[in-house]
């Protein structure tokens, strides 16, 4: 088979373009967006606008009739110059929202994260707790262990009083001498008869 040179079906062909393709950057029109966005809810800005309308309805109003007044009173061009803001605002206001809606939601999973992870922590130490207690709970306390002590010192004293009896008790028979026996069978001459 001999390889054709033109184009081939199965790979898509490049449409030709009149202007080249421009390739805007997410994050730098959205920060436009938002600039414009946020530039628009300042009192700053109402301001400007405010003073813009007047100046224009005056000089329109008020100024010589001629090239440089261009809009007479029903201001068709200043309804359009608004119109033309307005259509372009809503869109950039709408961007800004959604990028600040896809934040939130970001910091929202990272709050729910924060937060579940401090309940395990909260539950571990609850826990942890509970267990140190049940442990204080089986160990003597310092009045059990004392009363302890007491008790045995007690039984101490009275076995070494009873040892301290039995040991007078034989030193007294010491003294006293060889227990009379009414054998005779201990005694050094004694005759039986």
């Amino acid at each position: 088979m001999a390889a054709s040179n033109g184009p081939r079906l199965n790979t898509p062909g490049r449409e030709p373009r009149w202007l080249p393709r421009m390739k805007w950057s997410r994050d730098t029109f959205g920060e436009f967006a938002e600039a414009f966005a946020r530039f628009m809810g300042t009192a700053n800005f109402l301001f400007w606008m405010t003073l813009f309308i007047t100046a224009w309805v005056l000089w329109n109003v008020l100024g010589p009739e001629g090239p440089l007044t261009p809009d007479r009173f029903p201001f068709i061009f200043l309804t359009l110059l608004l119109s033309l803001q307005a259509s372009y605002a809503a869109p950039l206001i709408l961007l800004a929202q959604n990028r600040q809606e896809a934040r939130d939601r970001v910091s929202l999973e990272n709050d729910r994260q924060v937060a579940a992870q401090a309940r395990a922590d909260m539950d571990f130490l609850a826990r942890e707790i509970a267990s140190l207690r049940m442990r204080i709970n089986d160990m003597p306390t310092r009045d059990f262990i004392r009363s302890e002590l007491r008790d045995l010192l007690e039984e101490l004293s009275k076995d070494d009083e009873g040892a301290d009896a039995e040991a007078e008790r034989d030193r007294r028979r010491r003294r006293a001498g060889p227990a009379p026996s009414g054998t005779g069978a201990e005694g050094t001459g004694g005759v039986r008869g």
